[in-house]
């Protein structure tokens, strides 16, 4: 999705639907329900990643000017989706996306493909969900300053402070968690 749009549009940002998630830019371009829509089509995520996009006019591959080691998944690929994993994937951006949403009604969260992140960034603060990645394999929540925080029980994680979504099981626990990281990171710059 990312690769298309980049080669079309020049942006790689993709945002939370329900049920999924879409381009931001032409072409639009959805994976919603364990479908992909695409170019007039709906389309069940099966077979290669290669023949599906064919299928829906899509030019396979991702942005490789950007990223160009890319990841370990071919595009001749056999594409094999857990429906209880993507379920869990949609209820997990779908969180991030409503607290995001009232802790920074301002700011515009941006699902990041390279890291399959949601985040935004305020006042030079990173604060977002990850679905799981080299630091952590189970969704967790984050807060990253640019300026690195000083060391305390609040900031547990290499780029800032981390926790497991099951720690933070709905919105209002999650925005108390970023609005602490933010208190925190602004008290660390004023200081």
């Amino acid at each position: 999705m990312a690769g298309p749009q980049f080669r079309r549009s020049g942006t790689i940002r993709l945002r939370v639907i329900p049920g999924g998630f879409a381009t931001t830019k032409e072409p639009d371009i959805r994976v919603q329900d364990l479908r992909l829509i695409a170019g007039g089509h709906t389309l069940s995520l099966a077979g290669s990643y290669t023949d599906l996009a064919h299928t829906a006019g899509i030019t396979p591959g991702a942005p490789v000017d950007l990223y160009p080691q890319g990841c370990d998944i071919a595009i001749e690929d056999t594409i094999e989706v857990d429906p209880q994993s993507a379920g869990r994937i949609s209820d997990g951006l779908a969180l991030g996306l409503q607290a995001l949403g009232h802790f920074a009604p301002h700011e515009t969260a941006v699902l990041w493909p390279e890291h399959f992140d949601l985040s935004i960034t305020w006042d030079e603060v990173n604060f977002g969900i990850s679905l799981g990645d080299a630091f952590a394999d189970e969704p967790y929540a984050y807060v990253g300053p640019w300026t690195p925080p000083q060391s305390d029980a609040f900031w547990n994680a290499p780029f800032g402070a981390a926790r497991p979504l099951s720690e933070l099981s709905d919105a209002p626990a999650l925005e108390a968690f970023y609005a602490e990281g933010r208190r925190l990171a602004h008290q660390a710059r004023s200081a």
